[in-house]
């Protein structure tokens, strides 16, 4: 199983780390580390915007969970 595959799977915090070290080897890498992290970037990016929108989703359905109790009170 590559790297990819196992971004889900992840806690946020060893995603976040993983993220600074792909933004630092892409930056200050050997030519295999800047290639790697480079290639590797979008889909660690693409799993942080996911979670971010889950937990905006998840947000918005909290609030209106709550408007509705109000509202039925």
């Amino acid at each position: 199983m590559d790297l990819v595959a196992k971004l889900p799977a992840l806690e946020a915090a060893a995603l976040a780390n993983l993220h600074q070290n792909a933004e630092r080897l892409k930056q200050s890498g050997t030519n295999a580390q800047r290639s790697a992290a480079t290639a590797l970037l979008p889909a660690i990016e693409a799993e942080l915007a996911n979670r971010q929108a889950a937990k905006l989703a998840a947000s918005a359905a909290k609030r209106e969970a709550k408007r509705a109790t109000k509202r039925a009170v």
